[in-house]
């Protein structure tokens, strides 16, 4: 195991904004919860100038029975007017998260991998990019972009890989006669 840094430069005030970055409970990665995301990594970065806190290494947000887990995740929050005798905006509520690299995100119905993803507040939607790979019980769904409305549970599988061997298109493979059950639990990778 690394040795865990926490690089904070951090003053008075600025731990405010640094508790706001690092608690988005505006944010909503499960689907119909208020519930806390829990967020861990091995290093966290914030930037308070752009309302932004990087974690690094491993990193994995919780929200109630919903996951997300990347080698690093970008926490933007809602730029405020600068605070009474601030330095810089003053940061609120969460508006984006960022997952880049070995993107995971599961529920307890389905599991789906890919290169990269970033989730909206302002419309509760997920975008999964690059190798997306989507799994409900035995069903497989393939494809290089899916978006997910996390209030509903709707989803869209696209693609736009093209060449020799990859025609293009979005592929799956059902079992229509499995009962469909959850997804197995989600396991560390």
């Amino acid at each position: 195991m690394g040795t865990m840094t926490l690089r904070l430069m951090l003053r008075g005030a600025a731990l405010l904004a640094v508790c706001a970055l690092a608690a988005p409970a505006a944010a909503q990665l499960a689907r119909d919860t208020d519930a806390p995301i829990d967020l861990t990594a091995d290093e966290l970065e914030v930037v308070n100038a752009q309302c932004l806190a990087i974690w690094r290494g491993s990193a994995e947000a919780l929200q109630a029975d919903s996951r997300l887990r990347s080698d690093v995740l970008r926490i933007y929050s809602r730029m405020g007017p600068a605070k009474a005798g601030g330095n810089g905006p003053a940061c609120g509520a969460t508006d984006k998260i960022v997952a880049e690299g070995n993107v995971y995100y599961a529920t307890p119905a389905q599991r789906i991998r890919g290169d990269q993803a970033t989730y909206t507040k302002a419309d509760d939607t997920l975008i999964v990019i690059g190798d997306v790979v989507a799994i409900q019980g035995k069903n497989i769904l393939r494809g290089s972009r899916m978006v997910i409305h996390t209030k509903t549970g709707e989803a869209q599988m696209q693609t736009s890989v093209k060449g020799p061997n990859k025609p293009g298109r979005v592929r799956g493979v059902f079992y229509p006669n499995d009962k469909q059950q959850p997804a197995a639990p989600a396991a560390k990778r």
